[in-house]
């Protein structure tokens, strides 16, 4: 269940860069605010100018604040599947502490045991999911804490990205004068958002279509199996238009979402729209049905592309179907495509947010809720791979003697004795020491206990 409070998120797209503003109350989604913004300096779904696209996050943070009527300081950000790798990470701890209960202390040394491997230069850590941890062989725990135990052990889902493509991503947010409070994996979110758990469960693939790419994810067993991503998305389909009828991008890009009919089945014959051509006086007819044509045969090759690459992983039959998403999506006929290339059921996700109902939203609602859905532990592994955890409590082992002695001897006499056994003491430099000097030091020591324990009992 969602926790109450307010989250932001922000998806940055080729086209087009979304803010949401969400405040969650008793669990429900409410919507509060959301600012868009034409995206400057992104080629492909990768940052190509940091200042331009900066400029483009600062006016979509800026609408977004405008309609929530709140200041924007942090915002949750996905990080695309380009070159994503996940696999599997393990890690074990002794549990320390003479009560052997496990603290969050021992969760965070097991999860930093976990990222002790070795990462090429260039790639950089994401996220880590737990799957499970287990304590004293006992597995399938979601949350150890507070357990008894002498060993500790989590298994889970190690997701790295190229660090150029983070670094970016991060300094374009900084450069726009905001912090990023969390970076979330995006097929990741968007799986825990989009599918149902039966589908998550049996098996399903995503298809996000984006304008400058297309992103795949396979999801089974509560898990992704598989990414890929390829840079063809909408903008192909709008570059194709305006080749084919020698009209500019602009133009391109309004008859698509005008006219645009993604299946020639759906496509009529008998209806026609007004195209300015270059190097025409006057502007030509031309058929939906045509137009459809030179949709339908770019979509249909995206998708055949992408069904060759599941087949060769072995993750193209899944009883989930496809579920496709993203802004290029949102093309009328483009499941009929898709059902027809991957002959299999296939299903367009909407989300059911008011105002929001286009597929073009799915990312940036995604984060939100997947931020806000987060349980305690899965915050605070988090906070370990991000390096924002609290440094561990000193925790002070006193001596069994005191047990004895604190009820019968005088206040005075067992402060002294507390505040000796007991008070951290810092050490002197290194060079200071005296080796000879430690057995009267010790020696010294107990004789105040022996002397206190001895006028307790005269």
């Amino acid at each position: 269940m969602a926790k109450n409070g307010l989250y932001t998120g922000i998806d940055i797209g080729t086209n087009t860069i979304k803010v949401l503003v969400a405040e969650y109350v008793s669990g429900e989604m409410n919507i509060i605010g959301n600012g868009n913004a034409k995206a400057e300096g992104l080629s492909k779904g990768i940052i190509v100018d940091i200042e331009k696209t900066a400029m483009s996050i600062r006016k979509a943070v800026n609408a977004a604040q405008e309609k929530a009527g709140i200041v924007i300081d942090t915002v949750n950000v996905a990080i695309p599947a380009n070159q994503l790798q996940i696999e599997p990470c393990q890690g074990m701890v002794q549990i320390s502490g003479g009560s052997k209960e496990i603290m969050d202390n021992d969760v965070v040394e097991v999860v930093q045991n976990a990222l002790m491997r070795g990462l090429v230069p260039e790639r950089e850590i994401i996220a880590v999911e737990p799957t499970e941890f287990v304590v004293d062989g006992f597995s399938e725990i979601s949350d150890p804490r507070g357990m008894l135990g002498v060993r500790l052990e989590m298994k889970g889902v190690l997701y790295t990205g190229p660090k150029t493509l983070i670094h970016n991503i991060i300094t374009s947010i900084e450069r726009a004068g905001f912090s990023v409070g969390n970076i979330v994996v995006s097929p990741l979110a968007l799986s825990k958002r989009v599918l149902s758990e039966q589908e998550r469960e049996f098996g399903t693939v995503m298809i996000d279509l984006g304008a400058g790419q297309t992103t795949v994810a396979a999801v089974k067993d509560d898990q992704i199996r598989y990414v890929n991503w390829r840079p063809e998305g909408g903008d192909y389909v709008t570059k194709d238009i305006s080749d084919i009828l020698n009209t500019s991008v602009k133009s391109a890009e309004d008859i698509k979402l005008n006219y645009a009919e993604a299946s020639t089945e759906r496509a009529s014959r008998e209806e026609f729209f007004l195209v300015d051509m270059v190097g025409k006086p006057d502007p030509e007819q031309v058929s939906e049905y045509y137009l459809s044509q030179i949709v339908e045969a770019r979509v249909a090759q995206i998708f055949e592309k992408i069904r060759q690459d599941l087949e060769t992983n072995r993750v193209d039959s899944f009883p989930g179907g496809v579920v496709l998403l993203g802004g290029a999506a949102a093309m009328p006929g483009i499941v009929d495509v898709a059902s027809r290339v991957f002959e299999q059921n296939v299903k367009l996700y909407v989300p059911a947010e008011v105002g929001l109902r286009n597929p073009a939203y799915s990312q940036v609602i995604s984060v939100v809720s997947y931020i806000s859905g987060r349980s305690d532990i899965e915050v605070l592994v988090t906070r370990t791979v991000m390096g924002d955890v609290p440094a561990p409590s000193p925790v002070y082992e006193v001596p069994v003697a005191s047990a004895i002695v604190q009820p019968v001897v005088s206040q005075s006499a067992a402060t002294e004795y507390y505040e000796e056994a007991v008070a951290p003491v810092t050490p002197l430099p290194q060079s200071h020491k005296s080796i000879e000097a430690e057995p009267e030091e010790k020696e010294g020591f107990v004789n105040r206990v022996r002397g206190i324990l001895t006028n307790m009992f005269d």
